[in-house]
């Protein structure tokens, strides 16, 4: 026994769907569940991994595809996988109070361990728990942000948590490594990217081992390329300078 299926009609499952209304109508298109915020913060980027069909809908929970005039009218093309990218970018995602509740805790918490991971109490240089500083972000009342990556927010999460605790980022340290001749001037541009120099040795070359701020890593790099044009070098020794154990309230 065969069962008839209109052309127009695409029956689909365990679906997240993306709308956008144009040009007096309403568009859809299926993606799979979770794909659709990874996409929009660049941690996707194959489409066919987000899209269940490139297809482009009127309804997509019964299946109704749009046509072809509607989406030249709204969209001025009728390329399905270019219309599907706006839709994805501008579209509105479709998710029951649940299920957004629960991506918005995920999301929290995804921050909040980003946040512990990268840094540390600045006094003691132990690094705080992942539940004191979910506790730090609801007392900032902090809320979650669609469209931006965990690690973006994280950095927006820091940059408030330092007006209410004393909190930084753990310093990296790197060994530095200059050619005589540049060094003295070198050395004076770089200082005040440099938290702490631990070490200085002076022989063929200069050899400094320091602490910096991660946000200042490509400076550096760039600053002893281009001045000492590949003559001079730098290693990373570790990327979190912190004592043991953890900071507890």
């Amino acid at each position: 026994m065969s069962i008839f299926t209109p052309k127009n009609q695409i029956r689909l499952t365990n679906v997240a769907v993306v709308r956008m209304k144009k040009a007096g109508n309403r568009f859809e298109i299926a993606c799979y569940k979770n794909k659709v915020m990874n996409w929009r913060a660049g941690a996707e980027k194959d489409l066919d991994e987000v899209l269940q069909t490139h297809s482009v809908f009127v309804n997509v929970s019964k299946g109704q595809v749009a046509k072809k005039d509607d989406l030249n009218k709204a969209f001025g093309t009728d390329d399905l996988t270019e219309i599907c990218k706006q839709i994805l970018a501008k579209g509105e995602l479709q998710v029951s109070d649940r299920e957004r509740h629960s991506q918005l805790e995920t999301m929290f918490r995804d921050i909040a361990n980003i946040v512990a991971e990268k840094c540390v109490n600045p006094e003691t240089k132990r690094p705080y728990t992942v539940n004191l500083i979910e506790r730090a972000m609801k007392d900032i009342h902090y809320s979650v942000k669609d469209g931006k990556s965990a690690k973006q927010q994280a950095l927006e999460v820091i940059r408030q948590l330092k007006e209410t605790m004393e909190i930084q980022r753990a310093h990296m340290r790197l060994r530095l490594v200059l050619p005589a001749k540049e060094a003295k001037r070198l050395k004076e541009k770089l200082k005040p990217l440099l938290q702490v120099v631990e070490s200085e040795d002076f022989n063929e070359e200069l050899e400094m081992v320091c602490l910096v701020d991660p946000g200042c890593f490509r400076e550096i790099d760039e600053l002893i390329r281009c001045e000492t044009k590949g003559r001079g070098s730098f290693e990373v020794l570790s990327l979190k300078d912190v004592e043991e154990g953890d900071e507890k309230l």
